[in-house]
């Protein structure tokens, strides 16, 4: 970490400082990168299957590979369901397995529930249950991951469309700025997330499509702050003399104008993520987004108002979305004042 700051430029170690000195942005992030690296472990945290599966002297790695009941030499065929009483009992007189933290999956239906789902938080599912019996941390441990990986993605997709655009239209500027800039005015001015909706309702959703049919608008936040950064750096004397000299406009456009433009691009990533973030959960809200049983926010956000009295589905999915949303904007805050030229 220490050579990584020796390389950075001053004012790059100035804005450092400053975030870090920024005391609800700096813990906000802090928070945030470690819900996020602790969910891409979901499969390890919560799952109906075993870390580890010791059965007649032989190892077993279920949550790696798939098993069958016939490999373990059982009656079936069938996966292997290892919350099943017999399999229980099978694996306690020839073996034993190391179970997660949690011992449900986003899509385990608990059998052994106390009444009707969805059931009220007990000793077995903390926040309780849905109406399908699902485990309610489990579905949010997943769902989290899903989102932050969603936004992330279609964040940085965004990024390197509307800074190549931005760069691009305002760099070569006269005709090209014209045709390109009215061709964003006409772009931006569609309703987005009624085009969206309809999108979404010709075509199977899915992880990939979704974020492709989003990412046709998202792009156009960025475009307006790198165009004035180009345009306002195009023209400056270091510029002129990088021409001059004969250096390739990729090269201009890349080392002496783009750091620039990052600088007031940066500031906006939080608050791109956190649209991102939810325009998924409506669109999933709706039935509009990933496909139905999928460790969704918005799904959840569904099943709570259909379900009313089960406060628990909806107290903890709203805790949750809060708890993301205000962490990116403290984040987001953060960045605008650090690399604010003025301060």
């Amino acid at each position: 970490m220490a050579i990584l700051y020796d390389k950075l430029s001053p004012s790059s170690k100035r804005a450092l400082t400053k975030f870090q000195g920024n005391k609800r942005a700096f813990v906000s992030c802090i928070i945030l990168l470690l819900i996020f690296f602790t969910t891409l472990f979901s499969d390890w945290i919560a799952n109906d299957k075993p870390l580890v599966l010791v059965f007649k002297d032989k190892t077993y790695f279920p949550i790696l590979k798939t098993l069958r009941e016939e490999d373990l030499g059982l009656d079936y065929v069938s996966e292997v369901d290892f919350n099943d009483q017999y399999v229980k009992e099978e694996v306690a007189k020839h073996g034993y397995m190391i179970m997660p933290l949690i011992n449900y999956s986003y899509s385990s239906i608990s059998k052994d529930l106390p009444g009707p789902a969805p059931t009220a938080p007990d000793s077995k599912h903390y926040f309780g249950t849905d109406d399908h019996g699902r485990d309610i941390i489990a579905r949010l441990l997943y769902g989290i991951r899903t989102s932050l990986l969603f936004s992330a993605s279609l964040m940085l997709f965004s990024v390197v469309i509307g800074i190549l655009y931005g760069a691009i239209q305002a760099y070569y500027g006269g005709l090209t700025d014209i045709i390109m800039q009215r061709f964003y005015e006409i772009w931006s001015a569609m309703p987005t997330l009624y085009i969206i909706i309809i999108l979404s309702s010709f075509v199977n959703p899915s992880f990939s499509i979704l974020l492709f049919v989003m990412l046709l608008f998202s792009w156009l936040t960025l475009v307006p702050v790198v165009r004035a950064e180009f345009l306002r750096a195009r023209n400056m004397e270091y510029v002129v003399a990088a021409k001059v000299l004969g250096l390739p406009e990729l090269r201009i456009i890349i080392k002496h104008i783009l750091p620039n433009a990052m600088v007031a691009t940066i500031s906006y990533l939080p608050f791109l993520m956190n649209v991102s973030l939810t325009s998924l959960t409506v669109l999933d809200f709706l039935g509009l987004g990933l496909p139905p049983g999928s460790p969704s926010l918005g799904e959840m956000l569904s099943e709570a108002k259909e379900n009313i009295q089960a406060y628990w589905i909806g107290s903890s999915v709203f805790v949750t979305l809060t708890m993301l949303m205000v962490l990116m904007v403290f984040i987001g805050e953060g960045l605008r004042d650090a690399l604010d030229p003025r301060s």
